[in-house]
């Protein structure tokens, strides 16, 4: 084999693919900010007022509170007391820690992978490691990608029309009805990028897979052996 086609080999396990997809995993998840506005009407003053809660990563909802506007009494209610319901902040965390210790593995891998090419393909240690982490790199894209879309789902309940219904006042004296809630699409595209990578963290496995000894011990050993790579089969 030439040596135009061993750095071929290794093209596929350089890792940029798996690194640029961790940064936007974890950047649309890590740096959303968004709000949710009701509508109250009182019963002595017809007149509409706005209250809003605004929340944002890591989304521990149960310490939002919602705000009227400022230097307004709005129905004689006392919003800062309500807050919106849940706490979804350990999927979130989850999922961006994981995403950003990736990109750093993929940073380490690249150094590796392009500077000190010979010293991985002699390691047999090295190449079964970066085998094993790949396999568990897959299995926690998996898990976390999996948990943030359950907790980004209930996120998307908790600040939507539901919420009316939980609070307080609006059951009482107070006339309420939902306005908004901004757009969630960043988020969609977190777990969408979630989902890739679990992919690409997959099929790289069979290309470090081809690099270890459990692929072809006997050329493996014949290889190191020889120090050089073994020769195709029927010569």
């Amino acid at each position: 084999m030439s040596l135009l086609q061993k750095d071929t080999r290794v093209a596929p396990r350089t890792g940029r693919d798996q690194q640029i997809a961790s940064i936007f995993a974890f950047a649309t998840c890590g740096g959303f900010k968004g709000k949710t506005e009701i509508q109250v009407s009182c019963p002595k003053t017809p007149e509409n007022r706005t209250i809003t809660a605004a929340f944002g990563y890591p989304f521990r909802l149960n310490q939002v509170a919602f705000q009227a506007p400022p230097g307004v009494n709005v129905c004689d209610v006392e919003w800062r007391d309500h807050v919106l319901i849940g706490d979804y902040s350990s999927s979130a965390q989850f999922y961006v820690t994981f995403a950003v210790f990736v990109f750093l593995y993929c940073m380490a891998a690249l150094l590796l992978y392009l500077g000190y090419t010979s010293l991985y393909r002699d390691s047999r240690k090295l190449t079964m490691t970066d085998f094993v982490i790949t396999l568990v790199a897959t299995f926690l894209w998996l898990v976390s990608t999996s948990a943030w879309a359950k907790a980004l789902t209930d996120i998307k309940i908790a600040t939507g029309p539901n919420i009316v219904r939980e609070l307080g006042p609006c059951n009482q004296r107070v006339t309420c009805h939902f306005g908004s809630v901004t757009s969630m699409g960043s988020l969609n595209v977190s777990v969408i990028f979630g989902f890739l990578n679990m992919i690409l963290w997959g099929g790289n496995a069979w290309f470090v897979y081809k690099e270890t000894s459990l692929h072809s011990p006997s050329n493996t050993s014949a290889s190191h052996g020889q120090g050089g790579v073994p020769p195709p089969s029927g010569i």
